[in-house]
């Protein structure tokens, strides 16, 4: 184990350590999960946790592509009770580097815990998260390994590579928020239209806001067929080297998110008003998606993450607003039109509420056959890979 690994209270539940390592590891969802119904709080919390195991081998610099696959695959045997979670945890624990943040160590470190919650949840919920995370590991991995500063090709495989670390999350959450609720799941087919264009709205915002930082690690996802319009090179950026030509291009996806983010809203506002916090869960993060993209697009040559982030008191501000007009959809969307005065917005029709097939319905056989399957990309795309999640 890395050396600057945490040493986390045996004697804790695993629910508890759940809600210990989760600050560790996200602090904005760390703020947002919270606010769920308990029963979901559970639930989410254990996907989430899971997603960032799989993000934590992906990543690992330590790991060859072979070795990482090789994680994946049994990774994902885990989930399907295939293969104990102790033994991948013994084996892979001594393979993380220290480049790997002690909390992701521990995380890693006791999987188990999270897999035993994960096997108490019930059947439907289990399937959603299996599926999700069976979906996020073959289609990140894909795309990682041709990760280069070329960029993507095509929007479309931006919307791809969206999908694979995000948009299945999306999918996920409509299958936990209509297992919870019975009112909630009378919408379960108009928020399957929304679900995958919700996630890739919050995927995209952070794109832009870290275009630069992903550059420095050697890889960039913007779409080149973007770019070439505007007689940009991507291979050739350089910080503090964009000119109004690059601006330009940004723009033009900055309106693509703000479109996504549109579906986002419109997504939130099918729960009902009565599940607060389940509206405020989905909230919170489309609010400060919106007023990220705002500060991008006003902030053309930014160079740094850091330079477009939303202060404090803006966090702060959207909290205590969508917490007084949770309920109400029209205030919603007037504060939501507030927020996004001067950003960019696509055309209508740019943006495609893209038909995905559903997490349940695509449950694997019994027989699943332990590895990380092909994951195919749709609409001609090449096939190329991702990593992260909503």
């Amino acid at each position: 184990m890395p050396p600057d690994a945490v040493q986390t209270d045996s004697s804790i539940s695993d629910e508890a350590y759940q809600e210990h390592i989760l600050p560790g590891v996200s602090r904005t969802f760390a703020l947002t999960i919270p606010q769920l119904p308990p029963a979901l709080r559970i639930s989410v919390t254990n996907a989430y946790l899971l997603c960032r195991i799989a993000d934590t081998i992906e990543d690992e610099p330590a790991l060859t592509p072979a070795a990482s696959l090789h994680f994946l695959q049994r990774f994902v045997a885990v989930l399907y009770g295939k293969e104990p979670a102790g033994a991948l945890a013994r084996d892979l624990v001594p393979q993380l580097s220290n480049q790997t943040l002690k909390t992701e160590a521990d995380l890693v470190t006791n999987m188990e815990r999270v897999v035993r919650v994960t096997n108490r949840l019930d059947g439907q919920q289990q399937i959603a998260i299996q599926r999700c995370v069976e979906v996020m590991c073959g289609g990140m991995h894909q795309f990682q390994q041709t990760a280069s500063l070329r960029g993507v090709p095509r929007l479309s495989d931006l919307d791809d590579y969206c999908y694979y670390v995000a948009g299945v999350v999306g999918q996920m959450l409509t299958e936990l928020f209509c297992g919870y609720s019975p009112k909630i799941a009378q919408q379960r087919a108009a928020m399957h239209e929304l679900d995958v264009s919700f996630a890739q709205g919050l995927q995209m915002t952070n794109i832009l806001k870290d275009v630069w930082e992903d550059r420095s690690r050697g890889a960039c996802w913007l779409p080149q067929e973007v770019f070439s319009r505007y007689g940009i090179d991507l291979d050739q950026l350089t910080p503090g080297r964009a000119d109004g030509r690059f601006e330009a291009a940004m723009g033009e996806l900055v309106g693509v998110a703000h479109a996504h983010l549109r579906n986002a809203l419109s997504f939130t506002l099918l729960i009902p008003g009565k599940e607060a916090g389940i509206r405020r869960f989905c909230l919170w993060a489309i609010g400060l998606a919106i007023l990220t993209l705002r500060k991008i697009a006003a902030t053309p040559g930014f160079t740094s993450g850091r330079q477009v982030k939303v202060p404090r008191s803006a966090v702060a501000l959207t909290r205590i607003s969508t917490n007084m007009t949770v309920r109400n959809d029209w205030m919603l969307k007037r504060l939501f039109d507030m927020a996004a005065r001067g950003v960019p917005l696509a055309a209508p029709g740019t943006v495609r509420r893209t038909s995905r097939p559903a997490l349940q319905a695509a449950a694997p056989a019994p027989e699943y056959s332990h590895a990380v399957r092909p994951v195919p990309l749709e609409r001609g795309a090449r096939r190329s890979e991702g990593r992260s999640a909503l």
